[in-house]
Order: structure tokens, then sequence, then C-alpha cells
């Protein structure tokens, strides 16, 4: 591991470098923040790949190639004249700082909960910071990560269920409610209701300590694993998927459960 003197030289020689591409090579000198967003969206996405994975070789490159996108933007913005990485870090350090008081401060909390039930509380403090509790939810956020955040913040100020036990209640009311509307086959009611008893089964998520989007995404691969093993015994048939019977199919993938 390196010493924090040799962290920060890794850094600077990075920023060094990326100072010379931006003018000799042709590609990093007319890249613009809105070209390389789409790229940035796609990295972090290769990251949260890597993370779910497990993979610590994957995620330190895909960590890297996120550090390169935010010293790219920063050097955009000191051409600009408008900040550099240096005011970037400054800007983050004085955030955590203001946002631990019970570390660098005199409050007091005892467990990760407390910290996280005063949080919502400090942004709406924080100079040039949220002025509503859901203001700091980002709009193009993925709907399940969105829904998320939007009930862990108003939990975070109280707004919450007393037992965790009642969301599932809702649940069922909503759930309910969803069987009712394809019963009248009204699409947009259907859609509605279905959407709330989305975010009811999220909110049920949080309650109990799991993460839906990595729920999902676990199911998603899980998923893709079985259909793949279906279409590869289907082909050492000289089957196509289209000629099988979902009978035949079922089969198979009760055998991919089984492995």
């Amino acid at each position: 591991m390196h010493t924090p003197e040799e962290k920060a030289d890794s850094i600077r020689k990075v920023i060094e470098t990326l100072d010379i591409l931006r003018v000799k090579c042709p590609w990093d000198a007319k890249q613009t923040n809105e070209s390389l967003r789409t790229n940035t969206v796609e990295e972090v996405y290769e990251l949260c790949d890597a993370l779910i994975k497990e993979d610590d070789e994957n995620i330190k490159k895909e960590l890297g190639d996120v550090l390169l996108h935010v010293l790219f933007y920063s050097k955009i913005g000191e051409e600009k004249g408008k900040f550099d990485i240096g005011e970037v870090a400054e800007a983050l350090n004085a955030k955590l700082i203001f946002r631990h008081p019970h570390v660098f401060g005199d409050a007091t909390a005892q467990t990760a909960g407390d910290v996280s039930r005063s949080w919502e509380q400090i942004k709406l403090k924080e100079k040039g910071g949220n002025r509503t509790v859901l203001a700091g939810v980002p709009e193009a956020l993925p709907a399940v990560i969105k829904a998320y955040r939007i009930q862990e913040k108003a939990a975070n100020v109280g707004f919450d269920w007393s037992d965790r036990r009642d969301a599932w209640e809702k649940v069922q009311e909503e759930s309910s409610e969803l069987c009712a509307e394809i019963e009248r086959m009204d699409s947009a009611k259907m859609e509605e209701e279905m959407g709330d008893l989305l975010f009811s089964l999220i909110n049920v998520c949080r309650l109990y300590g799991i993460n839906p989007e990595n729920a999902l995404e676990k199911t998603n691969k899980k998923f893709i694993t079985r259909f793949n093993y279906i279409e590869s015994k289907a082909k050492e048939k000289g089957l196509s998927l289209k000629e099988m019977t979902l009978e035949q199919m079922d089969i198979l993938w009760n055998e991919a459960k089984s492995l």
C-alpha cells in the first residue's frame, strides 16, 4: 500500500499526463462536458458491475476510469476559468467536515443510524445545499434507485413506518388496487397502480435492509444463466427455442435451477 504522499504523487502524475493529452491528442483535445457525459454514465455502470461481482481487479480498473472523468471535467472547468481539481477537492473536504459534526465538532452519534437521521438536517443547513429534503435526488436516476433514495431521505426526517411490518399491509393494499384496475382494463390506472405497488415493495426492501437494485440485478443474472442453459441444451438437440414446447423448456429450467 502507498503512503499518503505517494498517493498524492500518483494523482499528480495522472493530472500531468492529462494536461499533455489535452494539448497533444486530437481526441482528448476536442472533448467537452457534453461529449464525455454519456461515457461517464457507462464507466459508472461498469464500476457497478465490478462491485456487484466483487471483482477487485476490475474495481481498481474501473475506479481509475471514473477518476479520469473526474479529472477531465475538472480540467475543462479550469480551462473555462471556473474551477480546478484543487477547488473540487477543497469543496469536498469542507463538505465532509461540515456533514460530520460528531467527528469534527461537538455533536454526538453512537450508531450509523444516528448519523443517517441527522444527515438531511445537516444538508438543509449547508450553504448552497438542498433547500428541501427531496431536492437532492437527481431527476435522471434510474427509477428503482430514485424511489429508494426518496424513501430514505423522507425516513431520515421522520416520515417512516413506526413498525416495518406494517409496510407489508401497504404492499397488499396496492396489489389489490392493481388487480381491480386490471379487471377494468384501464391502462392508465393499471400503470399508476403498478407504480404504487413497485414503490411499496421498494420501501419494504429499504425497511428490511435489502438494496432493491442489487437484489433485482442478482435475479437478472440468475435468469440469464438459467435461460442460457436452456438455449445451450436446445442447440445440443439441434432445436431452436421456438421449436420447443413450454413444457420442454420448463424441464431444462428446473435442471438449470438444480446446478
